[in-house]
């Protein structure tokens, strides 16, 4: 905090009052005042007393004393009045009022979380990214992951506290909330960290999340950017990553971006688009003609990767009946998902079918 803003403002009160105001920090320095000779003179004794009374007014030595707000359970800085009488008491408390808005509008533009969450919320300017981080100090050229933490079902505010609390270093890693629902960790990692590293990092915020308030959360993973300027797009495809799996992962629970494969491609196409490739395969019948049992049976076929036998030991039943299933499959649709061509294009067409319904279009 920059003793020039309470010099700025003191100095301003001078006109309004002949008593002597200023400021104190946490050591009982005096850092600010309108007279001038008093600034550097060392109080502890009342530094003491305002934090043993942390809440109200303190008078102390002949002055009186009021704290500004602060995050910490001792004070930053407090205002002083000379005097213990009601005026200097009354001075004081309005003193606090203006120097704790100062503070605020202080912290606010010097402050690097508000700046990160400008960048991924696209509110600042590229050219003005630069500028800002050299103001801030704000090391740009690091590696960074970004992690979306979703809550899904019930929404507590304590979902922040819990994250922070795995990250407390503010001046590494940020944890921002970006809506009622939705937190994000910009985590500063090493050269060295890989994509399974962040994907636990992920499974450690949902499971402190689930142990400490039994709440349910989706965590999407956008790829590491090396510079801040990168933090837009990391933060947008950690949001790509929580919607496509919505869709195609609904078992899971923590999604990267970079596994997504081409679900990825589909979730971007046009929703008429997708409907025409689905009428263009299915010529002979619509997929919807296949049942349950034939879809369950297809999806196994595919989890093991085309494998005749594996797949008729794992759904346990006889080899043959399998390829009397897919010689059905092949005759409903015109396609032999024992061809790989064919297995592919079955595959993508079930996961367009996916993305249809997810979008409301069952047709």
């Amino acid at each position: 905090m920059s003793s020039r803003v309470f010099q700025s403002v003191v100095l301003q009160m001078k006109e309004s009052t002949d008593r002597p105001i200023g400021v104190i920090d946490s050591e009982g320095t005096v850092i600010a005042c309108n007279e001038l000779t008093s600034i550097g003179a060392h109080w502890p004794i009342a530094a003491a007393a305002v934090n043993a009374g942390l809440d109200s007014v303190v008078k102390s030595e002949g002055y009186t004393f009021k704290p500004l707000s602060g995050w910490s359970s001792q004070f930053d800085y407090a205002v002083f009045a000379k005097g213990e009488d009601d005026a200097a008491r009354t001075i004081c408390a309005m003193a606090a009022v203006a120097l704790n808005g100062a503070k605020a509008y202080y912290e606010e533009k010097n402050d690097k979380a508000t700046f990160v969450k400008n960048i991924i919320s696209d509110n600042i300017l590229l050219g003005d990214i630069y500028v800002r981080a050299k103001e801030l100090r704000f090391v740009s050229e690091v590696p960074r992951a970004v992690l979306l933490i979703r809550q899904v079902g019930t929404v507590d505010v304590a979902v922040m506290d819990v994250v922070q609390s795995l990250f407390p270093d503010k001046q590494l890693d940020f944890v921002l909330s970006v809506s009622e629902t939705d937190v994000v960790l910009i985590k500063q990692i090493s050269e060295a960290t890989e994509v399974k590293d962040i994907f636990e990092l992920a499974r450690q915020v949902e499971n402190a999340i689930s142990d400490e308030l039994n709440i349910k959360v989706v965590i999407g993973i956008g790829t590491v950017v090396n510079h801040i300027r990168d933090l837009a797009r990391a933060y947008k495809e950690a949001q790509v990553a929580i919607e496509v799996g919505k869709v195609f992962d609904t078992e899971k629970s923590v999604i990267n971006y970079e596994n997504l494969g081409i679900g990825r491609l589909i979730y971007q196409l046009p929703t008429t688009l997708c409907e025409m490739f689905l009428h263009e395969v299915f010529k002979k019948n619509p997929i919807d003609a296949l049942d349950q049992e034939t879809l369950f049976t297809i999806n196994k076929f595919f989890e093991n990767n085309l494998n005749v036998s594996e797949t008729a030991r794992k759904l346990f039943v006889h080899r043959n009946t399998l390829v009397y299933r897919l010689e059905k499959i092949k005759k409903l649709t015109g396609l032999d998902l024992r061809e790989f061509d064919d297995a592919i294009t079955f595959k993508v067409a079930l996961m367009v079918k996916k993305y249809l319904i997810s979008r409301g279009i069952d047709s």
